[in-house]
């Protein structure tokens, strides 16, 4: 945690990479738009920015995954008090200040938007996307570490679901390469993602090995 504390800039581009797209995807899935979803991204960044020395990296308290969290969230309920504060206003009784032209007046701007306002609820949402990310970022690593075939291989097995045999046949390749191959990369990515957890788990303590 020590380079973010002292706000080393090498530091603040890797939590960006690493958190942000978690950041963007919980918000956009809680129910923001593109832009809100940016803001939550900046203003999050900038309340780890300005909390970071009091977080002490203590999994049996609390865990950093959990208390990103936390700030994200905030930041996510305080937008939609935004918008509704500004729908309020766009749909004032006769004699109110009228709607803007290009103005959505049919939006709903409660905290309802929210799929499920339930700590739970919000927590699945965050893990979902984490998780996302996780996988997004292991694939990204295990790429370059085989053949564009190999990798295709993978990416038609496990993704788009086809068989061995089609993908075989497909690719000019035995049956037995494809489920070598598929063998080999999955497990490459299943390390990787271990290895990713155990970092993105230590939060940013972990940024300053």
């Amino acid at each position: 945690m020590q380079g973010l504390q002292a706000g080393d800039e090498n530091r603040w581009q890797e939590f960006c990479r690493l958190y942000g797209p978690v950041i963007r995807g919980f918000a956009l899935k809680a129910g923001l738009t593109e832009t809100e979803a940016d803001e939550v991204v900046q203003e999050t960044t900038i309340a780890v920015a300005r909390h970071v020395p009091e977080f002490r990296y203590a999994p049996k308290v609390c865990r950093f995954k959990t208390w990103l969290l936390n700030l994200a969230l905030w930041r996510v309920k305080d937008q939609l008090k935004k918008r509704r504060r500004w729908d309020e206003r766009v749909h004032r009784p006769a004699g109110g200040a009228p709607a803007l032209p290009g103005d959505d007046t049919t939006r709903t701007a409660t905290i309802e938007l929210v799929p499920d306002s339930k700590p739970g609820g919000l927590e699945s949402l965050w893990d979902e996307e984490w998780r996302s990310n996780l996988l997004k970022a292991a694939l990204e690593k295990v790429k370059a570490q085989f053949s564009a075939k190999q990798f295709q291989i993978f990416d038609f097995i496990v993704f788009k679901q086809w068989s061995a045999g089609e993908v075989a046949e497909s690719l000019g390749a035995s049956v037995a390469s494809v489920y070598l191959a598929k063998h080999r990369v999955s497990a490459a990515v299943r390390k990787e993602m271990v290895r990713l957890e155990r970092q993105m788990a230590n939060g940013v303590d972990s940024l300053k090995r």
